[in-house]
């Protein structure tokens, strides 16, 4: 969410921003779009969809709070690791949800379990998946149509770190979105700190992993979903109109939203600040937003 040119941009020409009426109406250029170098239109491959669910190698799910999730929801679990001696109501639940599923539990010394971890916090358990299967963008919107409500959803674009996009993963579940969109590429991507950091969200939440981004917008886009960004230049939150079908953009920890996907949101939603710092951490300017929408959607009923 740092500001740059693209940033001051925006602040110049905000108030040639689509109008925010109650319907919306049509989608309009804003005039800031005008402005760019009139090149070629270039030929473009339409949204593709991979066809098959992607799948990783392995996933080593650990906490306790994780652990427990991962059973309730996840059925390609290979095996449970149990550090050795412990006997406490939690673990034993755990244990028991594994036999009841059929997983094999093998009890390991403590140390064993720490060169396991990737977080250094297990908690004396760790599950290890088979297999992480992510969604397709269809699979989120069909998702939001068997609840029968309009989608809700996360794009995001760029994150980095692990533990943003965990938070981000909890924080979509929490406020009812219908999935979460993140690339392929140059992209924090599930693993098992996500996984911890979600408190267990991951294996609730619809992830859809996509090649191109601008491509997945444009998809949804003539699905009726309308898209906002958040950026600290943009338009305060609580003036736009985020009810209804909305995805909700939030960019890399330190360049923000990339200009090309900005391009393609219809809003540029900016967060209130008084502080001496510039910017928020995107897991807490993800919540904030979500929340507004929340917010919005409740009032409308």
């Amino acid at each position: 969410m740092a500001e740059n040119k693209e940033t001051r941009e925006f602040q110049k020409y905000k108030k040639d921003r689509p109008p925010l009426d109650e319907n919306r109406g049509e989608r309009k250029e804003p005039a800031w779009k005008e402005k760019k170098d009139q090149r070629p239109a270039r030929s473009r491959k339409p949204y593709q969809k991979s066809g098959s669910s992607e799948k990783n190698n392995e996933l080593m799910v650990e906490g306790r709070n994780a652990v427990t999730e991962a059973l309730k929801t996840n059925e390609n679990v290979d095996k449970l690791y149990v550090q050795e001696g412990l006997k406490d109501g939690p673990v034993n639940v755990i244990v028991g949800m594994a036999r009841a599923k059929g997983i094999l539990t093998v009890y390991v010394p403590k140390e064993k379990l720490d060169e396991m971890s990737e977080t250094g916090r297990h908690q004396g358990v760790i599950l290890n998946l088979s297999a992480v299967v992510y969604a397709e963008v269809d699979d989120i919107l069909a998702k939001a149509e068997e609840k029968g409500e309009k989608p809700f959803i996360f794009v995001l674009d760029g994150i980095e770190d692990p533990h943003n996009l965990g938070a981000i993963i909890r924080t979509a579940n929490l406020a009812g979105a219908h999935g979460v969109i993140i690339p392929k590429h140059r992209a924090a991507t599930v693993n098992s700190t996500v996984a911890k950091c979600s408190a267990g969200a991951v294996y609730h939440t619809l992830i859809a992993k996509v090649t191109n981004i601008g491509q997945a917008i444009d998809y949804l886009k003539e699905k009726g979903v309308w898209f906002a960004c958040a950026d600290m230049g943009g338009q305060v939150m609580y003036d736009l109109n985020l009810t209804g079908a909305i995805g909700l953009v939030i960019g890399n920890e330190g360049e923000g939203v990339s200009r090309l996907v900005k391009e393609k949101c219809d809003f540029i939603a900016g967060i209130p600040m008084k502080g001496d710092i510039d910017s928020l951490n995107a897991s807490v300017a993800a919540g904030i937003l979500a929340w507004e929408k929340v917010r919005q959607d409740l009032k409308a009923k």
